[in-house]
C-alpha cells in the first residue's frame, strides 16, 4: 500500500516528520517497507541567476553563461535552447551527483572553454520527463535551496511516498483514511472528520438494478446512479500527481476518480458508459461458457456460478474484479452509470483465482471492505465527478441492503494486564477505542463496520496494547516454583507413541514422515479411496484422498529408494490414518516395513532375505515396549493386502486386534513397484489396554527357585492343521504349570503317508510350590496328549 505524505495529511492534521510517522506506523503493525523522499536527492542543489550569456566561440549551439551562485560567479557552458541572460536556474556545482544522469559532475572543458558545473533540466533531476530546456524559475533568491523553493511553490514534486505492508487481517489499512485513523489514535495528529452530504437526484435513473435470488449471498447490496452530461477529459493536476506518486498512470478523469476512491477509502467502484448499456443491469451467476473482453483487453470465459453484471445483451462486468471493455468509458463518454456494491470476499477470491485476474478491486474485495460505506462511497464519488467532470446526477437506484455486521464485546480493563502484561488506565483504554471508531456503551464496545478482524474480547485488548505500543512492555522474572515435581504433561497415548519410536529406532528402523494425503489407487489397495475420504480441493492428483493406512506411504518411500539403488530398507512411521470422513474415524497407527535383505552380502552367507518372522519379532518388541500383555493369540484372516498364508493377527481375542504382521500381497507389491520380499507390521496402540494401576512403580520381580522341566512331543496330524492350533491346545492343558510351548520341528512325507505331517513341540513346565516328580510330569503329559488329540485329531508319533 503506497501513499504520499500530502495525501495522508488530507485526512490527518499533523506536524509530525516523515521519520516520526514511519516509526509510528511500524510500531502500530503497519510495517513500513520503503520511503521514497525526492527531497533527499535534491537537497544540495541551489538557485542561481544568469547575469550574462554569449555564444560559444567554437560551437553554434552552446552558450557560455556567467551565473551568480552562493559561491560567487561561475562560468557554465550550456546547450539548452532557453539558456539566456536574466533567468533564475537550478545550479549543479562540481562534486554533486545528478540522479537523472547517474553521474557526479566535475569541472570540464568543452571546445577549449572551461565549465564549472551545469544548469539542470527537470529530467536530469528526475522531476519529470521534460528535457527540452533547463529549469526556469519565476522567482527565487540566489543561493536558496531548490527543495525549499519546491516545497513552497510546487510541493507535489517533493512529496514523500511511503509504502507499508498490509497483513490480511487489516483491510481497513488499504485506504489512506484507515492509516490516518491509526496514527490519530496513537496521537500523531488529529483525524479530520468528513461528513459527505448526499447528492440530491434531479431525475429518475433510466437504468435500474437487480440481484438474482441465488446471488444475494455473494452480493447483498448493490447501488448506482446515472450521471449525464459529464466531460471526461484529463483529471486535475492534484489528482494526477497523487496517482503518479503511487505508481498509477492517469487515464481520464472518470477512471482516475475511481482509482482515487480505491486507495483513499478502500472503496473500489466502476463506471459504465451509460450510452453503451442496453436496458437494465442485473447481478447474477454465470451459466458457464459466456465470454467477456475485460478492460485489460483479454477475453475471459466464465465458469458456472461466477458472479457477473449483465445488461439485456449479456455480461458487461466480472463482478467486483474488472469491468468489460465494451461498456468502458472513453474520452467521448457523456453519460455514465456509477456502481458501488458490496461483494462476498470468498466468492471474489475464487473467481479471481480461477480466471487469474489480479486487480486492485479484487485485492480489496477479497480482503474485505466496509459494508456500510457502499452507499456513502457512491455519494462521495458522485460529488467528485460533478466537481471535476460536471454533469447532472439521477436519484440512487438500489438493490438489496447492507449486511448487518454489528457486534459488541465486553471491555474488561483488567484483561490488558492479564493478557499482555501492560498497566493501562481504563480511561486511556476507552479513549483509544473511541479514536479507532469503536462506540462504547457502558462495558460494551461496539465494533466499527470497517474492522472485520475484531472477533472477541481479546481483540479489544490487542487494539489497546497496539496503540499504546508493545515496546513499553517490561520484562519481569517468573515466580519460582516450590511445589515439588510437576505432574507429567504427556498423555498415555503420547508416551506410547514416544516409546514406539524409540523402540523402532533401536531395532534399526529409519523413521519416515509421509504425507497424510495419497492417490486414489494406492488408497484403494489398502481399503480406502472412497468418496468419504476424498479431498474437496486436493493440491495435486497424487494427493486426492486421506490415507487409510501408513503402509502406502512407506511403500512409496521404499520404491523411491530402490529406484536410486538402495534395495534394502527398514522404515517405520507413527501417525494418524482415516477410514471415514468423520473426526471419530481417525486412529493412530504404528507401522514398520522391511524390504530386501537383513544385511549386506558377505562371504559367510549370513545375509538372507527378510522373512515373516523378522516382522513378527519386531512387532512383538514394539508391543512389549508400549505395555501390551505378554500372552496373545496369533490368528489368520487379515486384510486383503496381506499374503493369505504368510501373515498373522496379534489379538487378545477374536475381536480385539492389537496388530498385524506378515508378508505383503504380491499384487500390492507389483502395484507399488516394489522389488523383492517385503515384510511389514501395523500396530494399533489405542487397542492396547491401559494398565490397571497408574503408579510409577514396577511390579515385583518374580524369581523361581524350583527347577523347570522340558518335555518333547511329536504329533502326527493332517497337513492342513495349523501349528498354532496345536500349540494353543498344549498350552491349555495345565495353565498353572505350563510356562511355554514352542514348535521345533516339522516333518512331511516318508512313512507318515499322504496328507499327514509331524509337528514336534517342546513344553516347558515351571513348578511354583514343589519340585516335580515323575508321576506329576506323566500326569501333565497325558493331559497334553489328550488336549492336542481332541483339538487336532492327531496322535502321538511313535
Amino acid at each position: 500500500m503506497k501513499f504520499t505524505l500530502s495525501w495522508l495529511k488530507d485526512h490527518l492534521d499533523t506536524d509530525a516528520s516523515v521519520d516520526e510517522i514511519t516509526e509510528a506506523l511500524t510500531d502500530l503493525g503497519l510495517e513500513v517497507e520503503e520511503v521514497i523522499n525526492p527531497a533527499d536527492k535534491l537537497k544540495d542543489f541551489t538557485l542561481g541567476y544568469v547575469k550574462h550569456a554569449e555564444k560559444h566561440p567554437d560551437a553554434d549551439k552552446l552558450r557560455v553563461c556567467k551565473v551568480d551562485t552562493d559561491e560567487g560567479e561561475l562560468q557554465i557552458i550550456c546547450g539548452a535552447p532557453n539558456a539566456r541572460e536574466g533567468i533564475t536556474v537550478v545550479v549543479c556545482k562540481p562534486g554533486m551527483y545528478i540522479p537523472g544522469l547517474d553521474l557526479t559532475i566535475s569541472v570540464g572543458k568543452i571546445r577549449g572553454v572551461e565549465s564549472f558545473g551545469m544548469m539542470a533540466s527537470e529530467r536530469e533531476l528526475e522531476l519529470s520527463d521534460e528535457h527540452d530546456g533547463i529549469i526556469e524559475l519565476p522567482s527565487g533568491e540566489v543561493g536558496d535551496r531548490f527543495v525549499d523553493w519546491l516545497a513552497e511553490n510546487d510541493p507535489s514534486k517533493v512529496d514523500p511516498v511511503i509504502e507499508i505492508a498490509i497483513t490480511p487481517n487489516r483491510p481497513d489499512a488499504l485506504g489512506v483514511e484507515g492509516i490516518a485513523r491509526d496514527l490519530a489514535a496513537r496521537g500523531i495528529g488529529t483525524l479530520k472528520q468528513r461528513d459527505y452530504v448526499p447528492v440530491p437526484g434531479d431525475f429518475e435513473s433510466p437504468i435500474k438494478v437487480s440481484i438474482d435470488e441465488d446471488t444475494l449471498d455473494g452480493c447483498p447490496h448493490f447501488t448506482g446512479r446515472l450521471i449525464k452530461g459529464v466531460k471526461n477529459g484529463p483529471s486535475p493536476q492534484w489528482l494526477q500527481d497523487q496517482l503518479k506518486a503511487i505508481g498509477l498512470r492517469p487515464i481520464s478523469a472518470l477512471v482516475d476518480i475511481t482509482n482515487y476512491m480505491t486507495f483513499d477509502h478502500n472503496r473500489p467502484l466502476h463506471v459504465f458508459d451509460a450510452d453503451k448499456v442496453q436496458g437494465n443491469l442485473r447481478v447474477h451467476r454465470a451459466k458457464g461458457g459466456e465470454t467477456l473482453v475485460a478492460l485489460d483487453e483479454k477475453e475471459y470465459t466464465l465458469q458456472p456460478g461466477m458472479m457477473v453484471i449483465s445488461d439485456d445483451k449479456g455480461p458487461e462486468s466480472i463482478a467486483g474484479i474488472m469491468g468489460g471493455q465494451e461498456t468502458g468509458c472513453t474520452e467521448d463518454t457523456v453519460n455514465v452509470f456509477l456502481e458501488s456494491a458490496f461483494w462476498d470476499h470468498v466468492q471474489i477470491a475464487l473467481t479471481g483465482r480461477a480466471l487469474k485476474i489480479n486487480s486492485d478491486a479484487r485485492y480489496r474485495f477479497e480482503r474485505g471492505v466496509d459494508p456500510e460505506y457502499t452507499l456513502e462511497g457512491l455519494e462521495h464519488a458522485t460529488q467528485l465527478i460533478l466537481d471535476i467532470c460536471g454533469g447532472e446526477a439521477s436519484k440512487v437506484v438500489e438493490a438489496g441492503k447492507a449486511p448487518n455486521h454489528a457486534r459488541a464485546y465486553k471491555l474488561d480493563a483488567e484483561r490488558v494486564q492479564s493478557l499482555v502484561g501492560m498497566d493501562i488506565p481504563e480511561s486511556e483504554q476507552r479513549q483509544t477505542l473511541t479514536r479507532l471508531g469503536f462506540r462504547l456503551e457502558g462495558e460494551m464496545a461496539h465494533v466499527p463496520s470497517w474492522r472485520p478482524d475484531i472477533m472477541g474480547e481479546a481483540d479489544l485488548v490487542e487494539e489497546v496494547a497496539r496503540i499504546a505500543s508493545l515496546t513499553k512492555l517490561q520484562g519481569k522474572p517468573l515466580p519460582r516454583v516450590t511445589d515439588g515435581i510437576p505432574k507429567p504433561v504427556m498423555t498415555p497415548t503420547q508416551r506410547r507413541q514416544s516409546m514406539a519410536r524409540r523402540t523402532c529406532a533401536a531395532l534399526g528402523y529409519n523413521e519416515c514422515v509421509t504425507y497424510t494425503f495419497i492417490d486414489q489407487a494406492s488408497a484403494a489397495l489398502f481399503g480406502g479411496g472412497d468418496d468419504a475420504t476424498m479431498l474437496e480441493n486436493p493440491i495435486s492428483s497424487e494427493m486426492s484422498h486421506m490415507r487409510p493406512d501408513l503402509l502406502p506411504g512407506l511403500l512409496q518411500a521404499a520404491a523411491r529408494n530402490q529406484a536410486r539403488g538402495y534395495a534394502d530398507a527398514a522404515l517405520f512411521e507413527v501417525g494418524p490414518v482415516f477410514h471415514d470422513g468423520e473426526p471419530g474415524d481417525q486412529k493412530t497407527q504404528i507401522a514398520g516395513l522391511l524390504v530386501g535383505r537383513n544385511g549386506p552380502k558377505d562371504v559367510h552367507g549370513a545375509s538372507r532375505p527378510v522373512d515373516v518372522f523378522d516382522a513378527k519379532a519386531d512387532a512383538e518388541a514394539v508391543l512389549a515396549a508400549i505395555g501390551a500383555p505378554a500372552k496373545v493369540q496369533i490368528l489368520r484372516d487379515g486384510d486383503a493386502w496381506w499374503h493369505p498364508g504368510r501373515h498373522g493377527k496379534i489379538c487378545l481375542g477374536p475381536k480385539k486386534v492389537l496388530g498385524v504382521f506378515g508378508e505383503l500381497h504380491p499384487r500390492v507389491l507389483q502395484a507399488m513397484d516394489i522389488k523383492g520380499p517385503a515384510m511389514a507390521f501395523t500396530i494399533w496402540p489405542d487397542e492396547v489396554p491401559l494398565p490397571r494401576k497408574s503408579g510409577a512403580t514396577r511390579a515385583a520381580l518374580e524369581l523361581r527357585d524350583l527347577q523347570a522341566v522340558e518335555r518333547d512331543f511329536a504329533f502326527v496330524v493332517d497337513e492342513n492343521v495349523e501349528a498354532l492350533t496345536l500349540v494353543n491346545a498344549a498350552a491349555g492343558a495345565d495353565k498353572a504349570l505350563i510356562e511355554d510351548v514352542r514348535v521345533f520341528d516339522e516333518f512331511i512325507g516318508g512313512s507318515l503317508g499322504e496328507g499327514k505331517k509331524s509337528l514336534a513341540i517342546t513344553v516347558r513346565l515351571q513348578p511354583t510350590e514343589q519340585t516335580l516328580k515323575e508321576k506329576d510330569i506323566e500326569a501333565v503329559a497325558e493331559k497334553i496328549i489328550a488336549k492336542v488329540s481332541k483339538a487336532t485329531g492327531g496322535v502321538l508319533r511313535g
